[in-house]
């Protein structure tokens, strides 16, 4: 009903990171930008700052992951609403997370290796299932926050060129090594969002 009642110009103006307010239809502006791969990012005054998802990973400890994802999202629950109350709708208040890097961590050269659960397909899967369940919540309606792990598929560096390389993947590694983690977090985790590579 609500796409049935907007205009091609609102249509356009929702696919960008800052969705416009579209007030005849009483839509609040929205930013779909937010990251939390180890604490809310810049918050405007004190978030929890967790180690970097490769240290936890480390750890091999799915309850743990889920514990800090369930704080972190916590967290980013009463941040938002303290923004909306403050009439603020900018960028990182939102509660939709590019969170977690899924990717695989096969290249030290890559300079967002830290984001990952390292370079084990079945480590990066039961880890970002454990983050995504932590993150969105288990009620059965409602949504704590929009996990989005990223970046779907085969992006891990080199960071400065991914905007003009094609990666070429033998059809068995990109099976066996790069979806695992992606496939994992739509089945087992229901991410409510992903985000391709660029």
């Amino acid at each position: 009903d609500l796409v049935s009642r907007m205009t091609l110009e609102e249509k356009i103006s929702q696919m960008f990171n800052t969705a416009v307010a579209i007030p005849h239809l009483n839509v609040p502006e929205y930013n779909w930008w937010n990251e939390c791969l180890h604490g809310i990012l810049l918050v405007e005054d004190h978030a929890t700052v967790f180690p970097q998802a490769i240290a936890l990973a480390a750890t091999w400890n799915v309850d743990l992951i889920n514990k800090v994802a369930n704080v972190i999202s916590d967290e980013a629950r009463a941040k938002h609403h303290e923004y909306v109350r403050k009439g603020k709708r900018g960028l990182f208040q939102g509660l939709t997370f590019w969170s977690p890097n899924v990717n695989l961590f096969r290249d030290p050269r890559w300079g967002r290796g830290q984001e990952t659960y390292g370079e084990d397909p079945y480590l990066s899967s039961r880890m970002a299932v454990s983050f995504i369940k932590g993150l969105q919540g288990n009620d059965p309606k409602y949504l704590k926050v929009v996990a989005t792990p990223k970046h779907y598929v085969v992006h891990s560096g080199p960071e400065p060129l991914r905007h003009e390389f094609n990666v070429y993947v033998s059809e068995k590694d990109l099976w066996e090594s790069y979806l695992p983690a992606f496939e994992a977090s739509i089945k087992e985790a229901n991410a409510y969002s992903i985000m391709c590579a660029y």
